[in-house]
Protein backbone atom coordinates (compact mmCIF):
# COMPACT_ATOMS: atom_id res chain seq x y z
CA UNK A 1 0.00 0.00 0.00
CA UNK A 2 1.51 3.52 -0.56
CA UNK A 3 1.44 6.94 0.22
CA UNK A 4 0.05 8.98 -1.76
CA UNK A 5 -0.14 13.00 -2.72
CA UNK A 6 -3.12 14.38 -4.38
CA UNK A 7 -3.07 18.27 -5.58
CA UNK A 8 -6.40 19.29 -6.97
CA UNK A 9 -8.34 22.37 -6.44
CA UNK A 10 -12.14 20.15 -7.19
CA UNK A 11 -12.98 19.62 -3.68
CA UNK A 12 -15.08 16.98 -5.68
CA UNK A 13 -12.61 15.21 -7.09
CA UNK A 14 -10.43 15.34 -4.31
CA UNK A 15 -13.01 13.41 -1.82
CA UNK A 16 -13.81 11.02 -4.57
CA UNK A 17 -10.31 10.10 -5.86
CA UNK A 18 -9.42 9.94 -1.74
CA UNK A 19 -11.97 7.94 -1.25
CA UNK A 20 -11.15 5.41 -4.10
CA UNK A 21 -7.59 5.14 -3.30
CA UNK A 22 -8.20 4.78 0.66
CA UNK A 23 -10.65 1.74 -0.13
CA UNK A 24 -7.68 0.07 -1.89
CA UNK A 25 -5.54 0.46 1.43
CA UNK A 26 -3.90 3.76 0.61
CA UNK A 27 -2.88 6.35 2.30
CA UNK A 28 -3.91 10.07 1.04
CA UNK A 29 -2.50 14.03 2.08
CA UNK A 30 -4.43 16.12 -0.48
CA UNK A 31 -3.11 20.00 -1.42
CA UNK A 32 -5.86 22.34 -3.47
CA UNK A 33 -3.31 24.83 -4.90
CA UNK A 34 0.30 23.88 -6.55
CA UNK A 35 2.38 25.88 -4.22
CA UNK A 36 1.56 24.38 -0.85
CA UNK A 37 1.37 21.25 -2.73
CA UNK A 38 4.78 21.37 -4.19
CA UNK A 39 6.04 22.33 -0.67
CA UNK A 40 4.74 18.77 0.37
CA UNK A 41 6.06 16.97 -2.11
CA UNK A 42 9.48 18.16 -1.88
CA UNK A 43 9.32 18.37 2.39
CA UNK A 44 8.05 14.51 3.14
CA UNK A 45 7.96 12.79 -0.26
CA UNK A 46 5.16 10.15 -1.19
CA UNK A 47 5.16 6.98 -2.87
CA UNK A 48 2.95 8.38 -5.67
CA UNK A 49 2.20 11.97 -6.73
CA UNK A 50 -1.68 12.94 -8.42
CA UNK A 51 -1.91 16.42 -10.06
CA UNK A 52 -4.44 18.40 -11.42
CA UNK A 53 -3.29 20.34 -14.44
CA UNK A 54 -5.16 23.58 -13.72
CA UNK A 55 -4.80 25.08 -10.53
CA UNK A 56 -4.25 28.11 -8.32
CA UNK A 57 -0.93 29.62 -7.39
CA UNK A 58 1.14 27.26 -9.58
CA UNK A 59 -0.62 24.82 -12.11
CA UNK A 60 0.18 21.03 -12.52
CA UNK A 61 2.60 21.39 -15.03
CA UNK A 62 4.88 23.78 -13.44
CA UNK A 63 4.73 21.72 -10.31
CA UNK A 64 5.94 18.44 -12.02
CA UNK A 65 8.61 20.69 -13.87
CA UNK A 66 10.23 21.91 -10.07
CA UNK A 67 9.84 18.58 -8.66
CA UNK A 68 11.84 17.21 -11.95
CA UNK A 69 14.35 19.35 -11.04
CA UNK A 70 15.25 17.01 -7.99
CA UNK A 71 13.10 14.17 -7.64
CA UNK A 72 12.18 10.99 -9.87
CA UNK A 73 9.31 10.49 -7.90
CA UNK A 74 6.11 9.31 -10.21
CA UNK A 75 3.63 11.12 -11.05
CA UNK A 76 0.23 11.16 -12.77
CA UNK A 77 -0.81 14.17 -14.23
CA UNK A 78 -5.33 15.03 -14.16
CA UNK A 79 -6.58 17.45 -17.10
CA UNK A 80 -10.03 18.28 -18.10
CA UNK A 81 -8.44 19.70 -20.75
CA UNK A 82 -8.90 17.52 -24.21
CA UNK A 83 -6.15 18.73 -25.69
CA UNK A 84 -3.19 17.04 -27.25
CA UNK A 85 -0.30 19.32 -26.58
CA UNK A 86 -1.15 19.52 -23.03
CA UNK A 87 -0.46 15.81 -22.56
CA UNK A 88 2.56 15.72 -24.91
CA UNK A 89 3.98 18.61 -22.23
CA UNK A 90 3.35 16.47 -19.40
CA UNK A 91 5.15 13.86 -20.67
CA UNK A 92 7.90 15.86 -21.68
CA UNK A 93 8.47 17.30 -18.36
CA UNK A 94 8.52 13.80 -16.99
CA UNK A 95 5.08 12.83 -16.20
CA UNK A 96 5.09 8.90 -16.12
CA UNK A 97 1.41 9.00 -17.02
CA UNK A 98 -1.68 10.98 -18.00
CA UNK A 99 -5.37 10.84 -17.37
CA UNK A 100 -8.18 13.23 -19.41
CA UNK A 101 -11.39 14.01 -16.73
CA UNK A 102 -13.84 12.58 -16.73
CA UNK A 103 -12.46 9.43 -15.75
CA UNK A 104 -13.87 5.99 -14.12
CA UNK A 105 -12.74 5.46 -10.78
CA UNK A 106 -11.55 1.40 -12.24
CA UNK A 107 -9.31 3.01 -14.81
CA UNK A 108 -8.16 5.64 -11.90
CA UNK A 109 -6.81 2.56 -9.58
CA UNK A 110 -5.44 0.47 -13.06
CA UNK A 111 -3.15 3.37 -13.90
CA UNK A 112 -2.12 3.59 -9.99
CA UNK A 113 -1.53 0.12 -9.62
CA UNK A 114 0.79 0.39 -12.57
CA UNK A 115 2.97 3.17 -11.59
CA UNK A 116 3.37 1.60 -8.40
CA UNK A 117 4.68 -1.01 -9.67
CA UNK A 118 7.05 -0.22 -11.94
CA UNK A 119 8.46 2.53 -8.92
CA UNK A 120 8.96 -1.23 -6.80
CA UNK A 121 10.43 -3.32 -9.30
CA UNK A 122 12.95 -0.18 -9.59
CA UNK A 123 13.38 -0.60 -5.93
CA UNK A 124 13.43 -3.94 -5.51
CA UNK A 125 16.88 -3.41 -7.98
CA UNK A 126 18.27 -1.01 -5.76
CA UNK A 127 17.43 -3.26 -2.71
CA UNK A 128 19.07 -6.10 -4.51
CA UNK A 129 15.35 -9.15 -3.52
CA UNK A 130 16.23 -11.92 -4.63
CA UNK A 131 13.13 -12.28 -6.58
CA UNK A 132 14.44 -9.93 -8.66
CA UNK A 133 15.36 -11.47 -12.04
CA UNK A 134 19.44 -11.24 -12.84
CA UNK A 135 19.14 -10.09 -16.08
CA UNK A 136 16.81 -7.09 -15.02
CA UNK A 137 19.33 -6.03 -12.54
CA UNK A 138 22.56 -6.45 -13.58
CA UNK A 139 24.40 -3.33 -14.72
CA UNK A 140 24.44 -3.05 -18.65
CA UNK A 141 27.84 -1.24 -20.43
CA UNK A 142 27.21 -0.50 -23.99
CA UNK A 143 30.19 1.97 -25.16
CA UNK A 144 29.53 5.17 -23.45
CA UNK A 145 26.31 4.10 -21.66
CA UNK A 146 26.03 3.00 -18.52
CA UNK A 147 22.95 1.40 -16.60
CA UNK A 148 22.94 0.35 -12.99
CA UNK A 149 19.42 -0.45 -12.37
CA UNK A 150 20.76 -1.50 -8.70
CA UNK A 151 21.30 2.34 -8.03
CA UNK A 152 19.10 3.39 -10.71
CA UNK A 153 21.95 5.18 -12.08
CA UNK A 154 22.80 6.21 -15.65
CA UNK A 155 25.76 7.41 -16.88
CA UNK A 156 26.80 8.73 -20.17
CA UNK A 157 30.60 8.95 -20.95
CA UNK A 158 30.74 9.08 -16.77
CA UNK A 159 28.26 11.94 -16.26
CA UNK A 160 24.93 11.00 -14.85
CA UNK A 161 22.11 11.59 -16.39
CA UNK A 162 18.89 11.50 -14.76
CA UNK A 163 16.22 9.57 -15.31
CA UNK A 164 12.57 8.76 -14.02
CA UNK A 165 11.37 5.14 -13.38
CA UNK A 166 9.92 4.72 -16.78
CA UNK A 167 12.35 6.34 -19.14
CA UNK A 168 15.00 4.40 -17.13
CA UNK A 169 13.09 0.73 -17.97
CA UNK A 170 12.29 1.78 -21.86
CA UNK A 171 16.44 2.79 -22.12
CA UNK A 172 16.81 -0.47 -20.43
CA UNK A 173 15.18 -2.24 -22.71
CA UNK A 174 16.28 -0.92 -25.54
CA UNK A 175 20.32 -1.27 -24.21
CA UNK A 176 19.68 -4.99 -23.23
CA UNK A 177 19.65 -5.34 -27.32
CA UNK A 178 21.76 -3.43 -29.12
CA UNK A 179 20.91 -3.27 -32.51
CA UNK A 180 17.67 -5.18 -31.99
CA UNK A 181 14.93 -3.00 -32.89
CA UNK A 182 11.77 -2.25 -30.63
CA UNK A 183 8.43 -1.89 -31.46
CA UNK A 184 6.48 0.66 -29.45
CA UNK A 185 4.19 -2.49 -28.02
CA UNK A 186 7.24 -4.04 -26.95
CA UNK A 187 8.34 -1.06 -25.12
CA UNK A 188 5.22 -0.93 -23.50
CA UNK A 189 5.23 -4.04 -22.34
CA UNK A 190 9.09 -3.55 -21.09
CA UNK A 191 7.47 -0.10 -18.92
CA UNK A 192 3.68 -1.00 -18.20
CA UNK A 193 2.01 -3.67 -16.83
CA UNK A 194 -0.21 -5.86 -20.07
CA UNK A 195 -3.47 -4.78 -18.76
CA UNK A 196 -2.64 -0.81 -19.02
CA UNK A 197 -3.07 0.68 -22.55
CA UNK A 198 -1.22 3.67 -23.39
CA UNK A 199 -0.88 5.29 -26.86
CA UNK A 200 2.34 5.58 -29.43
CA UNK A 201 2.66 8.94 -28.71
CA UNK A 202 3.09 8.31 -24.75
CA UNK A 203 6.01 6.29 -25.96
CA UNK A 204 7.15 8.35 -28.48
CA UNK A 205 7.08 11.57 -25.67
CA UNK A 206 9.54 9.24 -23.54
CA UNK A 207 11.76 8.63 -26.15
CA UNK A 208 11.85 12.71 -26.33
CA UNK A 209 12.58 13.65 -23.04
CA UNK A 210 15.15 10.92 -22.91
CA UNK A 211 16.83 12.10 -25.78
CA UNK A 212 16.35 15.74 -24.47
CA UNK A 213 18.02 15.02 -21.39
CA UNK A 214 21.65 13.25 -23.15
CA UNK A 215 21.83 16.10 -25.53
CA UNK A 216 22.13 17.98 -22.10
CA UNK A 217 25.36 15.80 -21.51
CA UNK A 218 26.02 15.26 -24.70
CA UNK A 219 25.03 17.57 -27.87
CA UNK A 220 25.75 14.73 -30.54
CA UNK A 221 23.81 11.98 -28.37
CA UNK A 222 22.13 10.15 -31.24
CA UNK A 223 22.42 6.40 -29.80
CA UNK A 224 18.57 6.02 -29.98
CA UNK A 225 17.30 5.87 -33.13
CA UNK A 226 13.86 6.12 -35.04
CA UNK A 227 12.65 3.63 -37.59
CA UNK A 228 10.09 5.15 -38.56
CA UNK A 229 6.47 3.10 -38.89
CA UNK A 230 8.61 0.31 -36.77
CA UNK A 231 9.72 1.15 -33.59
CA UNK A 232 13.04 2.29 -32.10
CA UNK A 233 16.52 0.38 -31.30
CA UNK A 234 19.75 1.52 -29.62
CA UNK A 235 23.27 2.10 -31.52
CA UNK A 236 25.99 1.20 -29.33
CA UNK A 237 28.56 3.74 -30.67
Amino acid sequence: MANITLVDDDENIVVSVSLALESHGHTVKAFYDGASGLAALESDAPDLAILDVKMPRLDGMEVLRRLRQTSNLPVIILTSKDDEIDELLGFNLGADDYIHKPFSQRLLIERVKAVLRRASRDEDDAGGSAGVDSAHSKAIKRGRLTLDPARHDCLWEDKPVRLTVTEFLLLQSLAQRPGFVKSRDNLMDAAYEDQVYVDDRTIDSHIKRMRKKFREVDPEFDAIETLYGVGYRYRES
